[in-house]
């Protein structure tokens, strides 16, 4: 029990990091809300309340996602940004490549018997994974066309970039994260393709829709159109 209460603490403390970016990142998507409605209306399409809800949450979970990966360890806590005010800490430390570079894990160590994991291991390594459910789960929703792939290509590519930034903030950079990282974004896809197996009718409204003319006034755009757009 306490162990769960532990690991609870440790997770609210996360999420309460992720916030600030996730509040940023809400704005930003707001404020190009209707830039994005007018590009859709020219190519004939539209995107329905429940599509636009889930892309909300999923830009307010990669904008959370940046806040606990890319920037520096402690970046968005109030201590840290206090000290940097008043001058005791620098915002944004610079790590020099020379001094990264040598400090990353090449070889995997998850499936090393010869490693005990210990509570904190554990924690890190299903959190890794489960994180980045939500990388793979989304874009197979909200996507025309759903594919097992999406997901896995999704977490590939989003893991390798965030590998390689943590370069320039002072975070570890290892092969481990890159492999958990991607199975969770795998995991997600399948979820995806599941529910829209499943639930055909619920997944559809996820996916933008076509606007024929006779709501619009405008001619009717040739089928197919807009496949995969956001």
């Amino acid at each position: 029990m306490d162990t769960l209460l532990w690991y609870l603490d440790i997770t609210l403390d996360y999420i309460a990091e992720m916030l600030p970016c996730m509040v940023i990142g809400g704005a930003v998507f707001l404020l190009l809300l209707p830039k994005r409605r007018k590009k859709l209306r020219q190519k004939h399409l539209t995107s329905g309340r429940i599509r636009e809800a889930a892309l909300f949450l999923f830009v307010l979970f990669c904008a959370g996602l940046a806040a606990l990966t890319v920037f520096p360890s402690g970046f968005w806590t109030p201590q840290h940004w206090q000290n940097a005010i008043s001058g005791m800490e620098p915002l944004w430390p610079l790590i020099p490549l020379s001094q990264s570079v040598p400090n990353i894990q090449w070889m995997p160590t998850l499936f090393r018997s010869d490693i005990s994991l210990g509570e904190w291991g554990l924690y890190m390594m299903v959190a890794n994974a489960l994180i980045f459910l939500p990388m793979g789960f989304f874009p197979n929703l909200l996507w025309r066309r759903p594919r097992w792939w999406k997901g896995l290509l999704v977490g590939v590519c989003s893991s390798l970039s965030i590998e390689f930034l943590q370069l320039f903030a002072g975070r570890s950079t290892d092969i481990d994260d890159l492999i958990l990282n991607s199975s969770g974004a795998f995991l997600g896809g399948l979820l995806a393709l599941i529910l829209g197996k499943l639930v055909p009718s619920l997944s559809r409204k996820f996916q933008v829709e076509v606007r024929h003319g006779r709501e619009t006034g405008d001619p009717k755009p040739a089928p197919g159109a807009g496949a995969g757009q956001l």
